[in-house]
């Protein structure tokens, strides 16, 4: 036990939810983000700006003509996998070597793809490691080794995670329909800590392809705590700490509420509001790629996917009947109001009601 143990650290192979639940997950949705969500936006303001350089074929394979946007698309696979690969500390081989088993299980995975992706990549990066550098015909084994590997649970594997990860899916979009008020407040809690937990929202509801109202509620969910947390810490962290957490991520409190859990109520009360006055009130949909649905005001990626769902619905949405739409003056007022507006005027209003009570306290938001 004590030599598998020294081989293991030896390769930096650490078996742990941070390393897989946190590190992995959270480097999947930079793959994700950096491949479909770009190419969906490029898309979108090709067609919707006439851009012809955007909206024309730049290549053609096996009869499928690919614009820029759908290039950057159609390498999620591959960029999900080798920033996988990069989190869990790869050689140049397996990380190299990632590329093809990312778009074999992207591909076999289906619509849950992205899955599909985490866990094969996983497997495979880490027995390439174990290999890497073992033999004198490195240049051969590691990459036979890693791909063969993730090929071959590909094949295995990925059908049924992306099919049970499309049918969980389902099922939250499902009974988001059927209770769109008690749903609007789960699925808005729910996502909304998880973005500002050390793990990755956007990753989880790219797995779960969350589009439609429940994708509403989780955008309106992320924001909550976003908008909630840049807004109710200015006095502390002053215009810095209000693009910082406002533009890109609540996690930057994470160390705050380890010390104080109970700054957390505020933005989390917030989200238990503005989910389900997105799903009953506005009919909030977010129709474009599922991993907007878990990116709140990050960029402006939450509204953006909103804005490409309205005028091109991914093809997530499409399978769930989504269809385009030209919005009108309540669509826009809801995606401000939901995503900005009462985010900014709760979260202080609840936060003050804590202050009062003496649960947080002058210093307890300041950001390090």
């Amino acid at each position: 036990m004590e030599k598998l143990k020294a081989f293991l650290r030896r390769k930096d192979i650490e078996i742990s939810i941070k390393r897989y639940g946190i590190d992995a997950l959270g480097a999947m949705a930079q793959g994700l983000f950096c491949s479909l969500l770009i190419g969906t936006i490029i898309n979108t303001l090709g067609t919707q700006f006439h851009i012809s350089f955007l909206t024309t074929a730049v290549a053609t394979v096996n009869d499928t003509q690919y614009t820029v946007g759908s290039l950057a698309s159609a390498m999620s696979g591959p960029a999900m996998a080798v920033a996988i690969g990069y989190a869990l500390h790869c050689p140049p081989l397996v990380l190299f070597s990632l590329i093809s088993v990312g778009f074999a299980s992207n591909a076999l995975g289906g619509a849950g793809g992205p899955l599909a992706v985490l866990f094969v990549a996983i497997f495979a990066a880490e027995i390439g490691k174990a290999v890497s550098k073992e033999t004198k015909i490195d240049i051969l084994v590691t990459p036979l080794v890693t791909i063969g590997v993730g090929v071959a649970l590909s094949a295995w594997w990925a059908p049924a995670l992306g099919a049970a990860a499309m049918k969980v899916g389902s099922l939250i979009m499902w009974a988001t329909d059927l209770q769109p008020f008690l749903m609007g407040v789960l699925v808005s809690v729910i996502v909304g800590v998880a973005l500002t937990l050390p793990i990755s929202s956007a990753a989880i509801c790219a797995s779960l392809g969350l589009v439609g109202l429940a994708g509403g509620a989780a955008v309106a969910g992320c924001c909550a705590q976003m908008v909630g947390f840049a807004v109710m810490s200015f006095r502390e962290n002053r215009w810095g700490g209000l693009v910082s957490q406002g533009l890109g991520t609540s996690m930057l409190q994470m160390g705050n509420i380890v010390k104080n859990p109970r700054i957390w109520i505020a933005p989390t009360l917030t989200s238990a509001i503005t989910g389900p006055i997105a799903t009953c009130v506005f009919h909030l949909e977010m129709n474009g790629a599922p991993i907007s649905s878990g990116m709140g005001t990050c960029g402006l990626v939450g509204q953006i996917g909103v804005w490409t769902g309205w005028l091109s619905p991914s093809e997530q949405a499409l399978a769930k009947g989504a269809a385009a739409i030209v919005p009108g003056a309540m669509d826009w007022i809801g995606l401000v109001l939901i995503c900005f507006v009462l985010p900014a005027v709760l979260c202080p209003l609840l936060n003050g009601v804590c202050r009062k009570l003496g649960w947080v306290k002058d210093g307890d938001l300041t950001l390090s």
